[in-house]
């Protein structure tokens, strides 16, 4: 749907099925966009592909404009990602309700093209998460960013997700699932295969973790 208006009541009645509150953020002054509304404005445009917030301001209905300046849109809407976040959750764990089965993978994200790695200023104010030059197997090809890591059901609803850098073996990410998933059978490739962790994995949190055997390994089945 190209329609903005008709996706944004639509998210907007979602949100609210969610939860109640229509402010999150303590202002002394009620805005005329409320919170809630912002969010949704911003998970309609993500959900249209309007990357760009000039793009946006240009396609926003004159009901939702004349609410808030692109100044002050920005700004409130990096404070309400949390409670975004949490909104998220909400809906997540009412979608994946029946779900036991979960699919891990990594794939990259990429910050800008290889070739302006040495001028990008992205994500290089604090030198503990600066992005690496790294390489995908799967595209046969080199990126300059950081690793992303999906838990999505077979529905193809995303449990969770983490972001490593480039250089972290996709099997490290495999700890943070202990604390994101239990009681339930999680489908990895290849590069999650290790006996230690799928022991630790079972007798932690009770999560089976199936991965496909080598065939040069020990008792190898299909």
């Amino acid at each position: 749907m190209h329609n903005f208006q008709a996706n944004y009541d639509k998210i907007l009645k979602v949100l609210k099925e969610l939860d109640f509150k229509m402010d999150y953020l303590h202002q002394i002054r009620k805005p005329k966009l409320r919170d809630k509304e912002l969010i949704a404005v911003d998970l309609t445009s993500e959900y249209m592909g309007v990357d760009s917030e000039c793009q946006l301001f240009r396609i926003l209905p004159a009901g939702l404009s004349r609410k808030i300046e692109r100044s002050v849109y920005n700004r409130r809407k990096r404070k309400l990602f949390p409670f975004r976040e949490s909104l998220r959750k909400v809906l997540v764990k009412r979608l994946n309700t029946s779900e036991y089965c979960f699919i891990v993978d990594s794939m990259p994200l990429e910050v800008c093209k290889l070739s302006r790695s040495s001028r990008s200023k992205i994500c290089k104010e604090q030198d503990y998460s600066l992005p690496e030059k790294g390489y995908c197997a799967s595209q046969s090809s080199h990126y300059y960013g950081y690793k992303l890591h999906p838990a999505c059901s077979a529905r193809g609803v995303i449990e969770s997700m983490g972001i490593s850098p480039t250089s972290v073996h996709d099997i490290n990410y495999l700890k943070d699932m202990r604390q994101q998933l239990s009681d339930c059978v999680l489908l990895g490739d290849r590069g999650c295969l290790s006996a230690e962790y799928q022991l630790n994995l079972s007798e932690s949190h009770n999560i089976r973790l199936e991965i496909p055997m080598r065939k040069n390994q020990h008792n190898y089945k299909e």
